[in-house]
């Protein structure tokens, strides 16, 4: 039966997926318009596209085997036996209301990490006053894998940026400045096509986890069956629509105080940055978008000299990673407390 409940949920999901996408969007071109390849409306345009094309790549191109690994482990964040229409509902709110605060003040924090929080943090509180222990309810392999990678994700990103980064330099130490710009420059366009791809295939399919579980918690579908089309489709389509509204204080967070990139280094960031993706897609792991580019950015600052990189602005960044897993958590908590108190 559809509850007017499971209505909001859907469309609560819907629009933190679009949040995501302005959000996110200047994850994959924040560098491509700080080296002005792209005017900012043209680059978002560009990232868009590339963002739902992920979405033909897998439903109909068997990319990744066909399947939304991804979706299939967020949903798994809460044991079933927790999950309540209530749980999804106060999760959502909490993911939603923090991705706004970060995106008002410019933090490139991550969307992934603010909706498993808020999922983890209410099924925890559904636990509690279901008389059980708070940590029984969420899958600790899933929670712990995506903490690891708060972590793991920045610092291969940065690992693989500086790598490619030398290769590139040393490649080209002969080439005349004003032809490899021109080069770099186009090549900034496939490396941030690639990168639109990787982060459409990974964050859309955050969201569509959490509709799956709850279409499940209100008996419409069963637990095991299909996912219907309906929901890949909705969430592809609101991450490309919100990447087109841009997120224009986080691309200056991005893009320019950091470090200064360059073509060259933007294409080594968004390389790194793509590949890095591509692989923790593979395996079905959530990681962060932000934390992943950002780690490829202060890879090829490194390249230059330590000092090229803003580590003032770098670790408060860090901070704001790291809190966002528990103050998701903590206000999806407030969230069903509210409204367990109100049912």
């Amino acid at each position: 039966m559809v509850t007017t409940l499971l209505v909001v949920v859907v469309c609560l999901a819907i629009i933190f997926d679009f949040i995501n996408g302005f959000h996110d969007a200047a994850n994959s071109i924040a560098t491509i318009v700080s080296t002005k390849v792209l005017t900012p409306f043209q680059a978002v345009l560009w990232a868009a596209f590339f963002n739902f094309l992920a979405y033909i790549a897998v439903r109909y191109w068997g990319f990744h085997g066909g399947n939304f690994e991804v979706a299939n482990t967020v949903g798994k964040t809460v044991l079933t036996e927790f999950i309540t229409m209530q749980v999804v509902f106060a999760g959502l709110c909490a993911a939603i209301t923090w991705n706004l605060i970060t995106w008002w003040f410019g933090i490139p924090s991550s969307s992934s990490h603010t909706l498993i929080g808020g999922f983890a943090g209410a099924g925890m509180t559904n636990a509690m006053y279901m008389g059980a222990n708070a940590f029984t309810a969420v899958n600790t392999k899933v929670v712990l894998t995506t903490i690891a990678y708060i972590f793991l994700a920045p610092f291969i990103g940065l690992i693989i940026a500086y790598v490619i980064t030398i290769i590139i330099l040393n490649l080209c130490r002969r080439a005349k400045p004003s032809r490899a710009e021109k080069w770099f420059k186009t090549g900034q366009l496939i490396s941030s096509a690639a990168l639109s791809f990787a982060h459409g295939g990974n964050d859309a399919q955050k969201v569509m986890g959490i509709i799956y579980v709850a279409l499940v918690s209100s008996q419409v579908i069963s637990s095991g069956a299909p996912m219907p089309n309906w929901i890949p489709i909705c969430c592809y389509s609101a991450i490309a629509i919100g990447t087109m509204s841009g997120g224009w204080k986080i691309v200056k967070t991005m893009g320019t105080k950091i470090t200064k990139v360059t073509p060259l280094e933007g294409v080594a960031a968004e390389s790194a940055g793509a590949v890095t993706l591509f692989i923790t897609e593979n395996f079905g792991i959530p990681v962060s978008t932000t934390h992943t580019i950002t780690g490829s950015i202060i890879g090829v600052g490194l390249t230059k000299r330590v000092s090229a990189v803003r580590w003032g602005v770098t670790i408060n960044l860090v901070w704001a990673w790291i809190i966002t897993i528990p103050i998701s958590a903590v206000l999806a908590g407030l969230v069903f407390a509210l409204v367990h108190a109100l049912s």
